[in-house]
């Protein structure tokens, strides 16, 4: 099934089955509680995989709540029990503020700094979309950077951009730091490195109330662009924060045999986000749809590089990319391939 035919009815059956705005307005602070708890534990995705005790946590929050406190207590109480599912796609968003859980990365490197990319690509680096390219080592390596599946990229601007790089012998792709966006530009992307038609992964969704009422997997197919294609080698570098749309392309360059993931760990967030609305106005996000590889297991802790490298503090202070270094090298050492077509 077409990913995107998938996604929207997947929207409309958690529209129709768990969206319930017909509530009146209430700032009462334990219906408000309630309400949440309840949003999330008929129609959040992760409960069993990330062994989470949703009823223990209503035990232990449900006694913090008090009919006295004030809009902003509530608030700072029921953003730290949505922390407790650990997903960087759940959020709390009032007029005031925007609960967000950053833990994800916050423990590993940062791996990227554009500073350091700066000394790379300069500022006569080529524009397309919402990627930035130029070619390095002598004309010898492409190097696309493309910091947010939210900027548009089209077929028009895919064409240019592999043609600039014809005569390279590989192609760095660079998505550092990208935290996502829309996924149909992912696919679009990926597209552009396949020979035939790939299984990229499955698909499920809530089926009932229940934290494991969920339809069988349903697989998700890509198929080659019928535009010009890269089949040279290519190099994918990832941080920690190449997050959910990132994770998703990242989950399809892996499959193909011409490409490393280079850099390090991403971020996940493979769940397919949905919001809703408490009565008091504030609304929710959270991961309603999990996302699986290829072997039906779940990305959403992230998937691991090929090659791990990170930037060393030599490099740092040398104005050095580690990670851009690395994949040159190993471009300009040629495996046996086919080219553009």
């Amino acid at each position: 099934m077409n990913k995107y035919i998938l996604y929207s009815i997947i929207l409309l059956s958690i529209l129709f089955s768990s969206c319930e705005k017909g509530a009146e307005f209430s700032s009462s602070p334990r219906e408000n509680f309630e309400a949440l708890w309840k949003i999330l534990d008929e129609n959040y995705c992760f409960f069993a995989y990330k062994n989470v005790d949703w009823n223990e946590v209503h035990e232990r929050y449900s006694v913090q709540i008090s009919d006295t406190m004030s809009q902003y207590s509530l608030f700072d109480k029921l953003a730290e029990m949505l922390a407790e599912l650990k997903d960087g796609h759940t959020n709390l968003i009032s007029s005031f503020d925007k609960s967000r859980y950053w833990v994800w990365y916050e423990n590993y490197p940062r791996n990227f700094y554009t500073e350091l990319q700066d000394n790379y690509i300069g500022t006569t680096y080529k524009i397309a979309g919402g990627m930035k390219y130029t070619r390095l080592a002598n004309d010898s390596v492409g190097y696309v950077y493309y910091g947010s599946f939210s900027n548009g990229v089209g077929d028009n601007n895919l064409d240019y951009m592999f043609t600039y790089f014809k005569n390279c012998k590989g192609l760095i792709f660079d998505v550092r730091d990208n935290g996502g966006g829309v996924m149909s530009y992912s696919d679009r992307i990926a597209s552009r490195f396949l020979t035939e038609k790939i299984l990229t992964g499955y698909s499920q969704y809530k089926k009932g109330n229940g934290h494991n009422d969920f339809t069988e997997p349903n697989p998700l197919y890509l198929s080659p662009s019928d535009r010009i294609r890269w089949l040279k080698p290519v190099i994918v570098l990832t941080n920690r924060h190449s997050y959910s749309a990132t994770n998703d392309f990242v989950n399809i360059m892996r499959l193909l045999p011409q490409v490393t993931i280079m850099g390090d760990r991403t971020g996940g967030g493979s769940g397919l986000p949905f919001s809703s609305e408490l009565p008091i106005g504030w609304s929710v996000r959270f991961s309603a749809c999990p996302m699986l590889d290829v072997n039906m297991q779940h990305t959403e802790f992230g998937i691991d590089p090929d090659v791990k490298v990170s930037l060393t503090n030599e490099d740092i202070a040398k104005g050095k990319d580690t990670i851009i270094d690395a994949a040159m090298a190993r471009i300009m050492n040629p495996q046996d391939t086919v080219g553009v077509q």
